[in-house]
């Protein structure tokens, strides 16, 4: 399970994207963005940044720490603004802060030069969580001290938003066209021989056991969260295989 924080103090409201992360510090004096079960995604959302980014540090991939932030709707009473205040109002228990990663800036590909072996690795790693927002537009990707981390990865595994067509989703194609990436030659076969044979069913327990077990109560379907943690485990075995040849859009990158 994630390491469990309480927030201390709401510092200010994070206005990038729909949900409204808000940057907060906890009683282990650390900073984090705290992203909110009350905001419009729900919790799935924060399932998928759980799964995707405890996945992605264990196959050697940066990303922020994440931890399990406890929140006191009282700590939004002294907020000026009104939309901050329904959200934490709402948002009373446990939600998700990832560190906040200081001085560090967005990704500019034009700016700042990514080998074909990492660039390989984090395609193939999006591919085989059905990452769609990892575009020009939107690169979810920071450099801080030369270094790339990934972020936001509350738009994976579209899947779990239609449990009966979860396994079927194994064999889809993922389009890579429009992938920030895709200008540094991905290397995905090499990827594909270093990262799939880590994809093994323990490996997916000890990722999926990561989750908090109350974002996984109540799921339509499923009488228990392990039975839930196994259901988002199985899509990811079955395609770690054999994603790197559904990759499309790369053209001469592969």
């Amino acid at each position: 399970m994630l390491q469990e924080v309480t927030a201390t103090r709401y510092i200010t409201p994070l206005r990038e994207g729909g949900s409204l992360p808000g940057l907060v510090e906890a009683d282990d004096f650390g900073t984090y963005v705290m992203k909110f079960t009350g905001a419009g995604q729900g919790r799935k959302t924060l399932v998928a940044e759980v799964v995707c980014g405890e996945l992605a540090r264990r196959l050697g991939l940066r990303v922020p720490r994440l931890v399990a932030i406890g929140l006191d709707p009282v700590l939004g009473l002294g907020e000026p603004d009104q939309q901050v205040q329904e959200l934490l109002r709402s948002s009373g228990g446990t939600n998700l802060g990832m560190d906040f990663l200081s001085g560090a800036l967005g990704f500019d590909p034009l700016a700042f030069p990514v080998t074909p072996e990492e660039a390989g690795r984090i395609v193939w790693f999006d591919a085989l969580v059905g990452n769609v927002d990892r575009s020009w537009r939107n690169p979810n990707l920071l450099v801080r001290h030369g270094e790339l981390w990934l972020i936001d990865h509350g738009a994976t595994m579209i899947w779990h938003h239609n449990w009966p067509g979860a396994e079927a989703s194994a064999a889809r194609p993922y389009d890579a066209s429009d992938h920030v990436l895709r200008p540094f030659a991905p290397d995905v076969a090499a990827a594909a021989e270093a990262l799939a044979p880590l994809i093994t069913d323990e490996l997916l327990a000890e990722v999926t056991a990561q989750v908090p077990g109350a974002w996984l109560a109540g799921e339509p379907g499923f009488d228990s969260a392990d039975a839930l943690r196994l259901a988002y485990a199985r899509p990811l075995r079955a395609r770690a295989a054999a994603v790197h040849r559904r990759i499309q859009g790369l053209g001469g990158a592969q």
